[in-house]
């Protein structure tokens, strides 16, 4: 049995993969770069090895550090995770060259299946069904463009050694053809170094099928039921679930017989998952699903997986590492309810889904009817070196609607600041009727387009219990109440009546104001969804953190109410005009921002004075900050 455990990842797979090895009383080695110094999953390691600088060119995907690291610890295993190195066969045979455990399947088994077009023809002959389509040696273009004649359009062009969405193009007439066959090459060349291609026959309304399998290395193999991942955006899926739903028995059986077989035909040992594409413009059909890809590693949406069988399959992983045979038989295993996985990324929908990073003065997520996978906490800062993704949202029900209904309340509950997530994005998807309805297909979400984008500003009740939370702060605490928070109020007396309400800016430069109503105060969710801090009042409304304070906008300019010069963006300090106490006019420069390398002058918006000087030049700071405040003259 493996007695000490290295996880060659970061974030949340490695915290994940350390709880199941705690459990099992194995002791866990972590590695980290410069940017995961202070990481979480760093912290919760018995161990940890430093492996080199941020980029992970330099540091997670360095095998050689790796497994130096493992040497280094006395650890006598790698799990990879999933990304980075898990599917890199030339990795998995040097941890087997240098005597340790690798958790994961057999070199010559991930090689068997890297390449999309070598995978194809190896199902192929398993009798695994595969999409209409070309993977042929021959790609010269006019091979490829006569091979896609007869395929017919609508053509979708596919990287062999591609992932994750890159090297992947639709080509909907003869006449582009040549123009995306080029573009494809081009970025498949530079994300895999190898540009070959291979044609599929486009799929009208297509779902995203997978099903977990499980090997091990006394021949036997087994399935875990299927998944959908038909809700993606760009090829990155965004909320999974299992089972699929509208997914009959024998369709069931058909799909996961033929998982089964792809495993068999490779000698599968460990989790790996058989991705397929569905046709369902007719409904899930068996013969109207077809082999895409297998990846051969645990993946991301793993938990739903275990949520509906009661599986855990890290320890499977490792016990099936450590040779020990698979726990369960097939007729063990059967299915539980129904699960859903929502992927919180860093990252701001209303800019086009841009990453957002920093550091998070604020993190929380409620675990009313969920299981949270993260590798983040309140303090810990988002790189803009790795995946965006800072946690996963899971929930079990006794349904698919009843779990639907649970996740929009936990991301109800979901307060991040002020990195952005897309928490309001993802509670808007799962809002959405066809969802709800399980009409689903891959390209649902392009076509809501900016249905599925929160709103700038929060509702009218929703600034009204800002109102009433930023009135309870004051009746709790007069003392702890920010200067720029008395500006913000109109007659108001502690323990009075005759409140009149509380004036806000939002970050949209947009002036409201909030009214103290019996319904504010009363609100069922009034703790989880509204939190006062420093920078304002955040409340939360349908899964959307909205921030409640007067504040300028980006160009510098402010509210006439509000003297905060507030960091537009996170940025570098580069020129610091005035110092504490000193007079300053209207439109009077005070410093100057740098952010993605533009210069962004901050100024003052009215005669006063300078109170609160938080920056020098060479400053650091974050989105939303408080740099300085002008104070009118004679307050």
């Amino acid at each position: 049995m493996i007695t000490k455990l290295l996880i060659a990842n970061r974030g949340e797979i490695a915290c994940r993969i350390m709880r199941t090895a705690r459990s099992m009383g194995i002791a866990t080695v972590a590695v980290y770069s410069d940017a995961d110094a202070k990481a979480l999953h760093v912290r919760q390691a018995d161990e940890a090895v430093h492996i080199g600088p941020s980029p992970a060119a330099e540091s997670y995907l360095v095998g050689a550090k790796i497994i130096a690291a493992a040497q280094q610890t006395g650890a006598d295993a790698i799990h990879p995770g999933y990304g980075f190195l898990s599917e890199n066969a030339d990795f998995a045979q040097s941890v087997l060259d240098a005597g340790l455990i690798w958790v994961g399947p057999k070199p010559q088994s991930i090689r068997a299946m890297g390449l999309k077009d070598a995978a194809k023809q190896l199902m192929r002959a398993a009798g695994v069904p595969v999409t209409p389509g070309y993977d042929g040696s021959d790609q010269s273009v006019d091979r490829l463009t006569a091979e896609a004649e007869a395929i017919g359009y609508p053509v979708l062009i596919k990287a062999v050694a591609g992932g994750g969405g890159k090297g992947m193009r639709k080509v909907d007439a003869p006449a582009d053809f040549a123009a995306a066959l080029e573009s494809c090459r081009r970025e498949a060349k530079a994300s895999f170094g190898n540009d070959e291609v291979l044609l599929e026959k486009w799929i009208t309304s297509p779902r995203h099928i997978e099903v977990q399998v499980f090997g091990d290395s006394h021949g036997n193999v087994v399935h875990l039921f299927e998944r959908d991942c038909s809700l993606q955006r760009r090829h990155q899926k965004v909320i999974e679930e299992a089972p699929a739903p509208g997914m009959d028995e024998a369709t069931r059986e058909a799909i996961c017989a033929a998982a089964v077989r792809a495993a068999k035909a490779v000698d599968y040992e460990g989790a790996g998952t058989i991705e397929f594409i569905a046709d369902a413009s007719e409904g899930l059909r068996a013969d109207r699903i077809f082999f895409m890809e297998m990846n051969t590693r645990l993946q991301v949406e793993h938990p739903v997986t275990e949520e509906i069988t009661g599986v855990d399959l890290v320890e499977w992983q490792l016990r099936v590492a450590s040779g020990e045979p698979i726990p369960l038989k097939q007729e063990d295993l059967t299915i539980n309810g129904h699960a859903i996985e929502a992927r919180l990324y860093a990252e701001d929908p209303a800019k086009g889904f841009l990453p957002s990073t920093g550091r998070l003065d604020e993190f929380y997520i409620p675990t009313l009817h969920a299981r949270v996978e993260t590798g983040v906490e309140e303090g810990s800062v988002v790189s803009p070196f790795y995946d965006p993704m800072i946690a996963k949202i899971v929930v079990h029900a006794a349904s698919r609607a009843s779990a639907i209904t649970a996740l929009q309340e936990e991301l109800d509950g979901t307060l991040v600041h002020p990195v952005k997530t897309n928490a309001g994005f993802l509670w808007l998807c799962l809002a959405d009727a066809a969802f709800r309805a399980a009409d689903l297909d891959t390209g649902l979400i392009e076509r809501r387009g900016e249905n599925l984008i929160p709103p700038a500003s929060p509702s009218p009740d929703t600034i009204n219990v800002g109102a009433a939370a930023d009135a309870l702060c004051w009746e709790r605490d007069e003392a702890t109440i920010p200067d720029w928070k008395a500006r913000s109020l109109t007659g108001f007396r502690l323990n009075a009546a005759d409140r009149k309400g509380v004036h806000f800016v939002l970050p949209s430069g947009e002036a409201v104001t909030g009214q103290i109503t019996p319904r504010a105060q009363d609100h069922d969710q009034f703790d989880m969804m509204t939190r006062v801090t420093g920078d304002g009042i955040l409340v939360v409304e349908k899964g959307q953190t909205y921030l409640l304070r007067s504040r300028i906008d980006g160009t510098g300019q402010a509210s006439a109410a509000d003297g905060a010069i507030i960091a537009p963006m996170p940025g570098k300090v580069i020129a610091v005009d005035v110092s504490e106490g000193q007079a300053v006019t209207a439109g009077q420069r005070l410093m100057v921002l740098e952010a993605m390398k533009m210069e962004h002058a901050l100024a003052a918006p009215f005669d006063g004075v300078i109170e609160g000087l938080s920056v020098s030049a060479g400053s650091q700071v974050q989105v939303e900050a408080v740099l300085v405040t002008v104070v009118p003259q004679g307050e």
